[in-house]
């Protein structure tokens, strides 16, 4: 073997090659870490910043006050009180499951419904406990240092006037946002803007450092036209009314008649919004303003109206009525309860004639007719701006029948809601102007003249005739001179008319000769024996403007009567209150249909079906 290549050197040992590649090596991690802060610091930096923010960064809303509601006097009657509401970060109180019985404790919980809503919640960083409660007891629970746990202050609304006030109100949700009423109409003017502010907290949850970022703004404050005395009042004599009359509902709307201001609009049955837990929710709709009645012969002042305007009547045109019914095809039109013979005009409104109407409104045109109803209201939307205003139903004289014409002329084949009534009768009394009703004080809506001054005046000097001479006794007023119309219209069903069912109505103005306020009740089917509108709503009326017009300190415009009390030692409320119509006149409940089967008919023909007839007015 050789010697020499046994012990052959080996390669000898390359320290600077293998430091040159330690060095390689250690310098493309350096650029690798480099590059990589780089990416973190420069490219992609906004997510980790919202990484590293979430973790200690909070911006949270500032609640505002929403504005407050004030009736036409300033009396506030919707305001927002502060609350608190307490909400928990599950994520982090699961971690403490030792402190849920402590918690659930103070908020009257049960542990294991908070047990439970937690762990549903177990991948959410918020969650509510208990809404809007008292803020000093919100402070006992966040006072326990329960982790994740915290208040944050809210409003929530409270009525003054509840139950009287809460169909023209409404009333707002848990997030204070309107939900029906006024508050939904103009929940944006009245919601103000919440504002925002940063907060810094730390590992337990607790804010170390805060940053207004944007000024809360309250919301406006609103006044209405509304009257908050007035409309007591006129709620208490409703209910008053209901009550005696065993009556199912009923409505009540009062006007401005100069200024188309709602000084006062009721319906019941009606609800607290204070406190929504059990109202039933077809309480809740303002009838007076979606709710449509046909409107019976508070329609006539109307029909004779539009035949003033045309020119095809005056006050003392003769209207021969005998023999009490007429026929018209397979309908016989009837005056209850007896033939009121000839008449002039103003006494088809006096005897309230369903057959003087009747010819009346032959004398027209049907398109005639159809204009001068729509020019005052009937058939189009009021323009209150109320939140599901309905505009009724008026027919157009393509879809009329034989008989339309006819029945509308008193109050039958059309629809309309107790603001529409209340808002034609305001165009009688203003001269013939209509303005759009408006529930905001100093609101001016723009006046359309419907008819003109003296005819408004004329259909005015009529409708007195119908509490002094008429079925419309109990609405007078002392020392007033009161202008109205009844109404009595039986309700609609599924297979038609239905017997012994109807809606009273009484519409007027006040005081005749300067009128002030118009005024509409509409009673939903009394049952106590009673149930025509000059029996069951004309002593609303009474009672309801004899307090406001002293109320409002409106001026009397019948001294004489006023003197005549006097001198007989009759002063105050009772005075006001007049005799009732002769015995003769009052009917058993449903007499109407009684009185309608025992009239003749024409002897050449089959007896013709009964038109819809209101009956004695």
């Amino acid at each position: 073997m050789n010697k020499t290549g046994r012990n052959r050197p080996r390669n000898a040992f390359n320290l600077r090659q293998r430091l040159r590649w330690v060095a390689l090596a250690l310098g493309l991690c350096s650029v690798s870490l480099v590059g990589r802060a780089a990416y973190v610091q420069l490219i992609n930096s906004d997510f980790y910043q919202r990484q590293g923010e979430a973790r200690y960064l909070r911006e949270l809303p500032i609640k505002t006050s929403r504005g407050m509601i004030t009736d036409r006097n300033g009396e506030p009657v919707a305001v927002s009180t502060p609350v608190a509401s307490i909400w928990v970060n599950p994520q982090e109180l699961l971690r403490t499951p030792d402190r849920i019985p402590e918690l659930a404790t103070a908020l009257g919980l049960s542990v294991d419904d908070l047990s439970s809503r937690l762990s549903q919640k177990a991948d959410k960083e918020f969650m509510y406990l208990r809404r809007r409660i008292n803020p000093d007891d919100a402070e006992k629970v966040v006072a326990l240092k329960i982790p994740g746990v915290a208040a944050q202050r809210e409003f929530r609304r409270f009525y003054p006037q509840g139950e009287a006030m809460a169909h023209v109100l409404g009333f707002t949700n848990i997030d204070d946002r309107g939900q029906e009423g006024l508050e939904l109409a103009f929940d944006e003017w009245l919601r103000g803007e919440a504002g925002a502010k940063r907060v810094i907290r730390n590992r337990k949850g607790e804010t170390v450092e805060s940053d207004l970022l944007r000024a809360a703004t309250p919301g406006k404050d609103l006044t209405l036209s509304i009257d908050r005395r007035i409309q007591f009042l006129a709620y208490r004599e409703l209910r008053n009314a209901l009550v005696a009359n065993k009556a199912a509902g009923g409505s009540i709307v009062i006007m401005d008649v100069a200024t188309g201001e709602v000084l006062a609009m009721v319906n019941l049955p009606t609800y607290n919004p204070n406190s929504l837990d059990g109202a039933v929710p077809d309480t809740r709709r303002n009838r007076a303003v979606t709710d449509l009645v046909e409107p019976g012969s508070t329609m006539k002042p109307l029909t004779i109206a539009s035949a003033l305007q045309a020119g095809v009547v005056t006050k003392d045109t003769i209207i021969d009525t005998n023999p009490g019914y007429m026929s018209l095809g397979r309908y016989t039109i009837r005056d209850v309860p007896r033939n009121n013979g000839v008449l002039n005009v103003t006494g088809v409104i006096t005897r309230s004639s369903n057959v003087g109407a009747a010819k009346v409104v032959a004398k027209m045109t049907d398109q005639v007719f159809y204009d001068s109803v729509h020019n005052f209201g009937y058939g189009s939307r009021p323009g209150s701006g109320f939140p599901g205003e309905s505009g009724g139903v008026l027919p157009r004289p393509a879809r009329w029948s034989g008989s339309s014409k006819t029945t509308m002329s008193y109050g039958y084949g059309l629809s309309v809601t107790p603001l529409q009534i209340a808002t034609a009768y305001s165009a009688l009394g203003n001269g013939g102007k209509l303005i759009p009703p408006t529930f905001v004080k100093g609101q001016h809506n723009e006046a359309r003249q419907v008819v003109d001054a003296e005819v408004a005046k004329e259909v005015v000097a009529m409708m007195e005739t119908v509490v002094t001479q008429g079925g419309a006794k109990q609405a007078a007023v002392l020392g007033y001179h009161v202008a109205g119309k009844t109404g009595t219209a039986r309700k609609a069903g599924p297979g038609g008319y239905e017997r012994g069912h109807y809606n009273a109505l009484f519409a007027g103005v006040v005081p005749a000769s300067n009128p002030r306020f118009a005024t509409v009740i509409v009673i939903n089917d009394p049952q106590a024996g009673k149930y025509y509108g000059g029996l069951v709503s004309a002593p609303v009326f009474h009672n309801v403007m004899d307090g406001a017009l002293r109320l409002m300190d409106v001026p009397p415009d019948d001294i004489q009567s006023w003197l005549t009390a006097q001198q007989s030692g009759k002063t105050g409320h009772s005075a006001s209150v007049l005799p009732t119509p002769p015995a003769d006149v009052v009917l058993p409940a449903d007499a109407a249909a009684e009185f309608d089967a025992a009239l003749p008919t024409a002897a050449q023909a089959p007896a013709p079906a009964p038109a819809p007839t209101g009956g004695t007015q």
